[in-house]
C-alpha cells in the first residue's frame, strides 16, 4: 500500500504538482532504506537532494562594493576618452579625406573643361590654316 502511495508522488513529483509535504514524505522514505526494487533508481537521486540540502557556503564573500564601483567608473571614464579620441580622429582624417575627394573631382571636372577648350581651338586653327590657303591664293592672282 505504501509503495503504490509512493509510486503516485514520485508521478506526481515529476510532473511538478507536489506539495512540499510530499516531497519531504519523498525524501524520508528513500532515504531511510528498504525501497522496493522498482523505485530503487530513484535512491540516488533524492539521496543527492538530501545531500545538497545540508551543504552549506563556507567561504568569505568580500563587501567591498565601493572599490569594485570605483574601478567601474574609472573603466567607464577611460573608455569615454577613448570614444572621444576616437571621433576626433575620424573628424579630424574624415575631413582631409573629403577635402581630398572634393580636390580631386576640380581636378577632373577642370581636365574636362580644358581638354574641350583644346579641341575647340583646334578646330579653329583648321579655319585659319584655310584662311591662309586662301591668303596665298590671293596674292598670287593678284601678283600676276
Amino acid at each position: 500500500m505504501e509503495s503504490d502511495n509512493i509510486k503516485e508522488l514520485v508521478e506526481k513529483y515529476f510532473e511538478a504538482t507536489t506539495t512540499v509535504a510530499e516531497e519531504d514524505t519523498l525524501r524520508a522514505y528513500f532515504s531511510k532504506g528498504g525501497v522496493t526494487p522498482e523505485l530503487e533508481q530513484y535512491v540516488p537521486m533524492f539521496q543527492y537532494f538530501s545531500n545538497a540540502k545540508e551543504e552549506k557556503f563556507t567561504k568569505q564573500v568580500p563587501l567591498d562594493t565601493i572599490a569594485s564601483v570605483t574601478k567601474r567608473r574609472f573603466n567607464y571614464k577611460w573608455l569615454s576618452v577613448a570614444a572621444v579620441g576616437l571621433l576626433m580622429f575620424g573628424i579630424y582624417f574624415g575631413k582631409s579625406y573629403q577635402e581630398k575627394r572634393e580636390a580631386e573631382y576640380a581636378y577632373q571636372e577642370t581636365k574636362k573643361a580644358m581638354t574641350l577648350l583644346a579641341q575647340n581651338f583646334n578646330r579653329g586653327t583648321e579655319k585659319v590654316a584655310y584662311l591662309n590657303q586662301f591668303e596665298e591664293t590671293k596674292q598670287k592672282v593678284y601678283n600676276k
